[in-house]
Formats: C-alpha cells, structure tokens, sequence
C-alpha cells in the first residue's frame, strides 16, 4: 500500500500561516493533491491540540480524518550559544498518539510557554531536547528540519554546523534522518559521505492548504499497512520508502547566493571572489545552500552512494499553470484551469508522475509539454536566493502562445 506523507507543516497559530490551516481544508488538500498522510504541525499549541484530539480519530496505530491519516507532529526552534556562536536550530518531532504529545508539552512547559505561536523557541541545546524527548518514548522520532536552510537549518551558512555530530554530540544515536528542504535535494547530500546514514526526508514545510504549498514535498513508502510504527521503521531502516518527491532545489529561497535587498544573486564561486560581500552595497551576502554544501562536499557533483533512495523532481502544477499563463496563482484562469487537469484525472500526484502527454494535452497542449519537461528533467530554474522563490523558465515560443491566448479570451 502507498503511502504519500507530506509530515512537515503548520497550523493556523504559526505565525505567517493561512488561516485556513485547520483540519478540513487540510483534509481537502491532501486528497486533492495525492497525499493520504500528513503530519499535525504544532502539536505543542494548545488550542490547536485540543481541535487535534476532537476531530482525529485513533484507528489502526495511526490518527484519521474523512480518510486522511495524520501523524502528530511539531516544529520546535532552537536558539543557543555553542562552540562561541549563537545557533539557531529547528527540529521536527513526531510522536505516536496524543498520550505521548501530552507527555512531552508538559516537559516543554517546564522550559518556556508554549501558547504564543504553533513554533515554539527555547534556549535548551540539540543534545538537551533529543536526550528528554526520547527518554519520553523510544517512538518519538526527532528529525532536524530544512537542513541546509541558511538561518535555522543543521547545516546552515548562518547558524548551523559543520556535521550531525557536532550538533548532537553523544546523543546523535537518536537522530535517524534528515530533512532536505527545498533548496537542497538527496543529490546535493549525497556529496557529503557522513551523511550515507541518515535517510533523507522531505516536506513541505507548508503554511497554506492550497495545492502549490502542501505536498510540493513528500514520501512516498510501500507498507503492508499505513501505520505510525510502519513510517517510522521506514524512516529508520530505509526499507520500504521508495522514493522522495522534491521541487528543483533551484526553485528553493535559499539555492544560491544573494541579497535581496540590492536584487543581487550569484554562484558560490562568484561570491566567493567577491568575499562574500554585496557589490551594490557592501554587507554581507546571504550564503546559500549550494555554496554550502560546497565548503562541506568530499564527494564530486553526480555521485551516488550505494542503497540511495532515489528521488523524483517536480514543481506544483498551480506554479506551472501561472508560469505557461503568464497570470497569478489566485487569479481565475489559473484555478479553472487548474480545476480541469483535477477533474479529468483525479489528483495532482497522478498529473505530475504518472498521465502521459497525450492525455494531458487533451486538457491543454502546452501545458502538459512542461509537465512532461520537468518529470524528464529538462526543466529550466531561475534559482532562488535570500529569501526569494526560483522561478520556472519557460520557451519564449510557448508562453507567446499562451498568453496571447489568454489576453483575447476576455473579449469572448
């Protein structure tokens, strides 16, 4: 049985988060988009725990909704002093049942409130919450967030480190996985030898329930049966995870390097001979993820590690849509047409990896090239820097096509 998990997300008490993150609308999501399992986020939020455990019900080892399994799950912020450098970390948890939820808010509450945001911060240690929380239960699975991210990842530019071990110290035996973020994917990883024994997860990190943010990165897992214990073991052996659905890592905020502000971006090599300082404006530029996994790499680009779980790159079909249209994600157009791909051949998942390109196009021609492009990997990214989404780069021929197209359709 497949199972698609997108297990990293946010409620609606996160801060900068949709107001529709509640269980319904994610519900709906997921089914619309492929996904048959989500994690909760922020299950340390009481209010949001107290709507978890009325609406989820327990059945077969693993939490449902109108058909949708959910995993409780939350995002913990980490910010310390280690090694004279201030670090700021971010984990994701996943617990087996409320009863254990329970168990950990109340140690979490000895450390700081936890009813002011769904992402809580504290100033314990990595070593400190790993040592607690699994001490709680040997089922509750730690899993360092965005690993590469530039200011709240593992391994980020700005405040992470150099390796798992110098973050966990003697409590890295708990740590089983790590999670890829947008802008890196299982390739980029695999350049890091010490990194061969960790599995490589991916989520969304979604704040909205709308199908270009849910699931833009998932799971997907072979089970006998779709269960808490069955992910885990997955996620801690490696057996039965097939593959990883992740977004070109170029169309990450945090790919390449760059200052928003000035509106400069550039390649770890470029930036390095520049000392890493803005052209325009003399402060320091934000190191991205590339040039990150440069610095720490003792493998060369295109190495593949033994038993590596290999992974499918994609971009949301909404964002495809919106680039062949030349129009806004929430504009009309876009969503009936959206709203034609879904009704014609079911989820977004079976659109993006499996319809071939004459059926597609049958629904609209152009599009479905793209679709076809990217599943083969012939996509084309303007990468993403400091804060700032990649964009999809598409034949000029193509998008004068359409978006001649969509400008007369107005007058008819």
């Amino acid at each position: 049985m497949k199972a698609f998990a997108d297990l990293h997300l946010h409620s609606r008490y996160s801060r900068a988060t949709s107001q529709q993150m509640d269980i319904e609308h994610l519900s709906e999501g997921a089914k619309t988009k492929g996904l048959n399992v989500l994690g909760t986020g922020d299950f340390t939020h009481p209010v949001w725990l107290k709507e978890l455990k009325e609406k989820l019900v327990l059945k077969d080892d693993i939490y449902e909704y109108k058909g949708v399994k959910f995993i409780p799950t939350t995002e913990i912020s980490l910010i310390y002093s280690q090694g004279n450098k201030t670090r700021k970390i971010h984990h994701l948890i996943l617990a087996p049942d409320f009863d254990v939820v329970d168990q950990i808010n109340q140690w979490l509450r000895t450390k700081g409130r936890l009813d002011y945001d769904g992402r809580p911060i504290f100033g314990m240690t990595s070593p400190e919450i790993a040592e607690n929380i699994t001490s709680i239960s040997k089922d509750i699975e730690i899993i360092p967030a965005h690993a590469w991210t530039p200011w709240f990842g593992i391994f980020g530019s700005m405040s992470g480190f150099d390796s798992v071990e110098e973050c966990f110290q003697d409590q890295t035996k708990h740590i089983h996985a790590l999670e890829t973020g947008l802008s890196s994917d299982p390739a980029m990883n695999w350049r890091l030898s010490a990194l061969d024994k960790y599995t490589l997860v991916s989520n969304s990190d979604s704040h909205s329930p709308w199908p270009w943010r849910i699931g833009r990165e998932a799971n997907v897992f072979d089970l006998k049966k779709i269960t808490y214990k069955e992910i885990v073991s997955a996620i801690r052996t490696r057996k039965n995870l097939l593959y990883t659905i992740e977004v070109d890592p170029a169309y990450g905020k945090y790919h390449i390097d760059g200052h928003r502000a000035c509106k400069v971006c550039m390649q770890p090599e470029e930036a390095a001979k520049l000392g890493n300082v803005c052209p325009v404006c003399g402060k320091p530029m934000t190191i991205g993820v590339l040039h990150r996994v440069e610095e720490l790499a003792d493998r060369p680009e295109g190495f593949v590690p033994k038993n590596a779980i290999p992974f499918k790159s994609l971009i949301p079909l909404s964002e495809i849509i919106s680039s062949v249209y030349g129009m806004g994600l929430y504009t009309q157009t876009i969503r009936k047409k959206y709203q034609q791909f879904i009704e014609k051949f079911g989820t977004e998942f079976s659109i993006l990896l499996d319809i071939e390109k004459e059926k597609l196009a049958e629904v609209d021609e152009t599009v479905a090239e793209v679709i076809i492009n990217i599943r083969e990997g012939r996509a084309k990214i303007k990468p993403g820097y400091d804060g700032v989404y990649g964009k999809l780069i598409l034949e000029k021929k193509q998008l004068n096509e359409k978006r001649k197209e969509s400008s007369l359709s107005k007058f008819f």
